[in-house]
């Protein structure tokens, strides 16, 4: 089983954009990848074409009335299986805390259901802040991506996420392994090469050798609903994501 989740406490830094792309990717080489969308904005979902009714189709069930994740599967277009978000997903951090038991459900429920197989990898889209949502996908996964805009607030942002991991390894009693992706990348600015050396400097060979460029189909493929892979399968941005997974695979992210 291999579990991957997305994750910044950032917006607009490219997650969902990874997430989805990285399973189509996977796709493309006859995987048969889970999607798990863990954003209560629910935008991995509406791209991949899966809505919820209610937050009964989502993950809340899980904490509600111990759902299986078996259930909640439903398969989209581009090949993914989707577990959906809806807006009623925030209300899991109000309604039950962060006790050891709450963010480590969804390990438990994965690892229970075997739901994977090594042709079945995992990739969650958390949402941009640590919560009960966030802490479930960071307590289930294998390894952790972290997408980072090429500006300097984005940096910072990376710096955020180094320290609370770190602040949550005594509970894991592990560290989890981590690969920083520079997204929004442009040669040409100045800016965009002070950020990848500011980056390598901190992370080193954490940081992905593989760069998201700036690129319009990339942009305009959400609002098609549709992966890069669907919209321009010949462009930069298909070019990128699949150098990516090459990348990962070759590092042990995926098996």
């Amino acid at each position: 089983m291999t579990i991957v989740a997305v994750f910044n406490q950032k917006g607009g830094v490219g997650k969902t954009t990874t997430t989805l792309n990285l399973a189509a990717a996977l796709v493309r080489r006859g995987r048969t990848p889970f999607g798990i969308d863990l954003d209560p904005q629910a935008h991995f979902s509406a791209i991949a074409g899966v809505t919820a009714a209610s937050g009964d189709d989502t993950l809340l069930s899980l904490f509600q009335r111990n759902r299986h994740l078996a259930e909640l599967v439903r398969p989209a277009a581009c090949g993914i299986r989707v577990i959906p978000a809806h807006m009623e997903l925030s209300k899991v951090d109000t309604l039950f805390g962060k006790g050891y038991n709450v963010v480590n459900r969804l390990n438990a429920s994965l690892r229970a259901e075997c739901l994977t197989n090594p042709g079945s990898p995992v990739l969650i889209d958390c949402c941009p802040l640590i919560g009960v949502l966030s802490l479930n996908a960071i307590f289930a996964s294998d390894c952790l991506v972290v997408p980072i805009s090429a500006d300097h607030l984005s940096y910072k942002s990376a710096l955020q996420v180094d320290k609370a991991l770190k602040a949550l390894e005594p509970v894991l009693k592990r560290r989890v392994r981590r690969r920083y992706l520079l997204t929004r990348f442009d040669n040409r600015r100045r800016m965009a090469k002070e950020v990848q050396a500011m980056l390598e400097e901190r992370f080193g060979e954490e940081v992905c050798r593989t760069r998201i460029a700036e690129n319009v189909s990339l942009a305009e493929s959400p609002a098609h609903n549709k992966t890069v892979f669907e919209h321009a399968p010949g462009s930069r941005g298909a070019q990128d994501y699949d150098a990516l997974l090459e990348e990962l695979v070759a590092a042990g992210f995926f098996e």
